[in-house]
Order: C-alpha cells, then sequence, then structure tokens
C-alpha cells in the first residue's frame, strides 16, 4: 500500500471513529472517558473478521444454527461492552450472510433516525455497517480520482 493510500485510509477510518462516537454516545457521559476513534475502529474491526469468519461457515454448513447463535451472542456481548448498544436500544446484530459485512445496524433504525442516513456509513441494503473495510474503500477513491474518470 503506497502512502497516499495509507494516509486516506487512516483518516477515513478516524472519520468512521469519530461518528461512532456520536451515534453511540461515547464518551459524552461525565464518568466516561472518550475513545480514540482509531483505536475504537480497531477494536470492532477485529470482532468484524471474527463475525464474518463465523457467518462463513455458518454458510458453508460447518457450524450448526445453534453454534452460530451462541458463538454471535458472544461477539454482541463483546460489541456490547464497546459501544452500549443494547442500552440505547440500538438493534445491532451479526448478519448471517457471508456476502457482506457482518455487523450491521439494523435498516429500519436507520430510517427512523434520518441524521444517520448520510451520516453513517452504509450497505445497499440501508443497514449501518460498524466496522467496514476502508482499504478497498481508499484505493477504489484513489483509483477513481487518478484513474480514468479524473481526466474526463
Amino acid at each position: 500500500m503506497n502512502k497516499e493510500t495509507h494516509d486516506l485510509m487512516y483518516r477515513l477510518i478516524e472519520s468512521h471513529g469519530e461518528k461512532l462516537l456520536r451515534v453511540f454516545w461515547l464518551g459524552f457521559d461525565a464518568m466516561e472517558t472518550q475513545p480514540e476513534p482509531v483505536a475504537l475502529c480497531k477494536k470492532l474491526f477485529r470482532l468484524e473478521h471474527k463475525a464474518h469468519r463465523l457467518s462463513t461457515d455458518y454458510c458453508n454448513g460447518d457450524i450448526h444454527h445453534e453454534t452460530w447463535e451462541h458463538k454471535t451472542d458472544l461477539i454482541l456481548e463483546k460489541v456490547d461492552k464497546i459501544l452500549h448498544f443494547y442500552s440505547q436500544e440500538i438493534p445491532v446484530f451479526v448478519n448471517p450472510d457471508c456476502r457482506g459485512y457482518a455487523l450491521k445496524i439494523g435498516d429500519e433504525y436507520i430510517k427512523e433516525n434520518e441524521h444517520l442516513r448520510s451520516f453513517i456509513y452504509r450497505d445497499w441494503g440501508g443497514y449501518g455497517i460498524i466496522a467496514p473495510d476502508f482499504k478497498h474503500e481508499a484505493e477504489g477513491q484513489l483509483k477513481y480520482k487518478n484513474g480514468f474518470a479524473a481526466k474526463l
């Protein structure tokens, strides 16, 4: 990865982390210290990888439904320790379809909270994505910026 891609990726991660702080009201309580945005994203990205591997195993028939549910509950408990989404009644879940991101915010919640539509990173179905892979996003943005479309 070149420096330009790395720098853009870092800025995208930092921006996403700052948005997560506001969506989940992290560090706004006087008793709570605000997490560092990049560190927050790194923790969530590790859990995203675990959840995605689990969804892949489930889709491939390598694990049974009961095992999948038990293990996803454990992952969601770890995510809740970071984001506190249960107490805020934010519908975070693990997507069983391995063709996309695993850790998501329900699309109905995004629709009901209009300010989130253009604010939080989303997939085509309108679900909020908790831990996107900004490496591919940065590469795509720079390819478009430096590629054919930029020369038009």
